[in-house]
């Protein structure tokens, strides 16, 4: 095409590249000294930025006007792209530029790269990004939960050693007030709990429930994780600040794990400790028909007389609901 109007020196140059990201190239082109703008805009030449599509090598405009600059959008990181410049004089000639090619940057590393790695046991990975030094080693993803969080829960117990060396605090907590010990004791994940316990994780911490530890762990049910939590001094009898439960009491209204509940008992648990309606461990295995609860608790000591607040006691709970077995079991106690 005829180069009338349109200086000869643009077609060596091809756009210059400004600020490069991982999403956007920005590309200028001065045409100061050799195009003289005069007159009304529509005599002025204007200028087209074209995208090389990579499959097909074809050209298609993504920029039209009379600036002298435009920053593309939009872009995948560390993908190189090609563009060129067009000048259109008013009478409709036209010149290329020269062929620019350059390539956006690395997607910078963000807390969701972060609990991706974490997620898939990375550890590679994970120490990379921890390395780069722009991700907070504590950063929540959407349900509030830390890296460590989520390392603790699956019992990624290399990973846990490397968040809590880059810094990891063991006693944040998550939106409903749960640490990572409380998620590894609930998990039964035992050497990410002494993990966790050698550097300050505690046992009186609670979540916003007034649960501890103990309280997640009974509902988790890991013998191993009980016995190590009873042995290290972790308290056995701690109430919620909702049901006032203790552990025990959580073991009566949720599993009924009678191995974990003799644990617990062995330990001190008052098989006789009330909740905020008056009701003991007894009382509540009964309703929730745990009969080998029942039968233990039994054993241990609970007392079959006592009354709720509302003067009913463990027999008539059980007839109320229809639990025969325990019934029977019940009356031929009494009678013994």
């Amino acid at each position: 095409m005829s180069d009338l109007g349109v200086p000869r020196i643009l077609k060596k140059d091809p756009p210059a590249v400004g600020n490069v990201s991982h999403h956007s190239i920005e590309l200028y082109w001065d045409e100061i000294h050799t195009l003289q703008r005069k007159g009304p805009s529509e005599q002025w030449p204007h200028f087209s930025i074209e995208e090389e599509d990579p499959k097909t090598h074809t050209y298609g405009t993504i920029y039209m006007g009379y600036s002298t600059k435009h920053t593309v959008e939009g872009l995948e990181p560390s993908t190189p792209y090609r563009f060129r410049l067009k000048i259109t004089s008013p009478s409709g000639d036209y010149v290329y530029s020269p062929v620019v090619s350059v390539s956006t940057t690395r997607e910078p590393m963000s807390g969701k790269h972060l609990h991706c790695a974490v997620n898939l046991n990375d550890e590679e990975g994970t120490r990379r990004i921890l390395q780069a030094g722009n991700v907070k080693v504590d950063v929540p993803d959407k349900l509030s939960f830390t890296p460590l969080m989520v390392a603790a829960q699956k019992g990624f117990t290399r990973l846990v050693n490397i968040l809590v060396n880059h810094g990891a605090d063991v006693n944040y907590k998550n939106g409903s007030g749960k640490d990572s010990l409380m998620l590894a004791c609930f998990a039964g994940h035992l050497d990410v709990v002494k993990y966790l316990r050698k550097f300050g994780a505690s046992w009186e911490s609670r979540d916003k429930g007034g649960s501890t530890a103990m309280h997640w762990a009974a509902d988790g049910g890991h013998l191993n994780v009980i016995d190590y939590m009873l042995r290290d001094g972790c308290k056995v009898d701690v109430k919620d600040n909702i049901s006032l439960w203790t552990p025990l009491m959580r073991v009566s209204a949720v599993t009924g794990n009678a191995d974990v509940a003799s644990l617990l008992v062995k330990a001190g648990a008052d098989v006789n400790m009330r909740d905020k309606d008056g009701k003991t461990p007894l009382m509540v295995a009964v309703l929730n028909n745990h009969e080998e609860l029942v039968q233990l608790l039994s054993v241990k000591g609970a007392d079959h007389q006592v009354k709720n607040e509302y003067g009913a006691g463990v027999l008539d709970m059980a007839k109320a609901f229809g639990r025969q077995n325990i019934v029977n079991f019940l009356e031929n106690k009494t009678l013994h």
